[in-house]
């Protein structure tokens, strides 16, 4: 069976995007979340709060959003005390065979709303949660679906590089937008792009739809993203076991896409392994 799939979705970034992401900081450019929970509801909700929000809060609002071809819906939930929106994915396509309109073909294509509920999780095992939202399974009328906190942003990555835009703070923009490169290539994210990377009022940014990663390949999309990396999460990459994999992303990946992350796994360890032999551990790890 071959599906049609809409052009330019294999794309990790283009080579125009990544060069626009590598000069604007002069060396490498990277980014990260936003206020995880809003204003106001920064100060009442823990992560294990905005979860159990998500799971139980009635659905009393939903409109879709119109952007994206997986037909996201936006929610308005509230338990009574709280109101807020959430974004609903049920998307959930496999097919052994797909086509694109540039003529491209997949094996085993999958399109499925289980992997924005396994990125939030092995975000969190990982210790970068902070740059993607709360997202829980969830039921809505009657199709199952990943349900995501919504955080408020001002633009998304397309619109910054469009209006020639810098962050205020270089650095910290780096170190965020280092994490971002790092966990698109674990997870094999075929749909990174500018438009699903979002930036906040502070410059903290949140990576959104993960419903094309974690194919079977075990392979890097592109190793030369990876420049720079965190000191504490290159030690949790390193320790990253599949028992701890499992537990986390539950019913959500397959063993075989399971193996295949933990292949990738292996060989960013390795890259960065193989840069600091070549520059030293200070010009690679922060």
């Amino acid at each position: 069976m071959v599906n049609d799939v809409s052009p330019g979705k294999m794309n990790f970034v283009s080579d125009r995007i990544r060069q626009l992401w590598m000069v604007a900081a002069g060396v490498s450019l990277l980014l990260i979340p936003v206020r995880l929970f809003g204003e106001q509801e920064s100060t009442l909700l823990s992560k294990e709060g905005v979860r159990r929000f998500l799971l139980t809060a009635e659905v009393i609002k939903s409109e879709e959003i119109g952007k994206g071809l997986t037909h996201p819906w936006r929610l308005t939930l509230t338990d009574g005390d709280m109101t807020h929106d959430a974004s609903f994915q049920d998307v959930n396509i496999r097919t052994r065979e797909a086509g694109f309109a540039g003529g491209g073909r997949e094996i085993n294509f999958a399109d499925s709303y289980h992997y924005n509920i396994a990125s939030y999780e092995l975000a969190r095992l990982l210790g970068i949660d902070d740059m993607v939202p709360v997202t829980v399974e969830r039921e809505w009328q009657g199709k199952k679906g990943s349900l995501s906190w919504w955080v408020d942003v001002k633009m998304d990555e397309e619109e910054r590089l469009t209006k020639g835009l810098l962050p205020p703070d270089t650095h910290a923009w780096n170190i965020q937008m280092h994490k971002v490169f790092l966990f698109s290539q674990l997870i094999y994210d075929t749909d990174r792009n500018v438009q699903n990377i979002l930036i906040s009022e502070d410059w903290k940014i949140w990576i959104i739809d993960f419903t094309r990663a974690y194919r079977t390949v075990r392979k890097l999309q592109d190793e030369k993203m990876l420049i720079k990396c965190e000191r504490t999460l290159l030690e949790r990459l390193r320790a990253l076991a599949r028992d701890d994999v499992t537990r986390a992303v539950g019913n959500h990946l397959t063993k075989w896409e399971i193996d295949a992350l933990l292949a990738r796994r292996e060989l960013i360890v390795s890259r960065f392994d193989t840069l600091i032999a070549e520059k030293g551990e200070s010009r690679v790890l922060y």
